[in-house]
């Protein structure tokens, strides 16, 4: 937990946070498109991936109420947070306006 934290607070780039769990048959769907999206990303955009079963009490914490959950932050900071399934061409269009602030 402490390592997702680091990771969150201490990064310029966008920090994309998947809150996931392993039963979640439409949570494992989203891996490929992840992927994609890193590699086509790759530098500006990070992904880490937080299974909920593992890190509850950080799932409570964050308020998440359903999977699989994404969260976006900027320097520490929340910027857009959305639960669901997308495209990577939709996830890719949710996110860009927050390359330069967190302020679309």
């Amino acid at each position: 937990m402490v390592a997702f934290l680091e990771k969150i607070n201490n990064s310029d780039k966008l920090v994309l946070v998947d809150f996931w769990a392993n039963w979640c048959g439409p949570c494992k769907a989203m891996f490929p498109v992840l992927d994609a999206l890193q590699q086509e990303m790759h530098p500006q955009l990070e992904i880490v991936k937080v299974d909920v079963d593992e890190y509850l009490d950080l799932a409570v914490s964050m308020k998440i109420m359903g999977v699989p959950t994404f969260i976006l932050y900027k320097n520490g900071v929340e910027c857009w947070r959305e639960p669901g399934t997308f495209t990577k061409e939709a996830l890719k269009k949710m996110i860009e306006p927050f390359e330069i602030s967190c302020a679309p």
